[in-house]
């Protein structure tokens, strides 16, 4: 049986808890499986990328990282 949120794909949600504590992002992908969403601009880490075909030089890409949605409130209004 699947989980149901309120938070949906697109919404505005503030992060209440953790690094990113106090800033707003839409949410971009929620992943019901792990009750984890990724929000824009929120939990941004560096990974490092190995060269290849497309990419030769290889270097750091910066990607948002999910966060549990218990951390994460809507935002009414915006």
């Amino acid at each position: 049986m699947a989980i149901k949120f309120k938070i949906k794909k697109g919404d505005k949600v503030k992060i209440i808890a953790g690094d990113d504590k106090g800033s707003v992002g839409e949410v971009l992908q929620v992943l019901p499986k792990s009750s984890q969403v990724i929000v824009a601009g929120c939990k941004v880490v560096k990974k490092a990328i190995k060269p290849t075909e497309q990419k030769p030089e290889g270097g750091f890409e910066k990607k948002e990282m999910p966060i549990h949605i218990s951390n994460v409130a809507k935002v009414e209004g915006e």
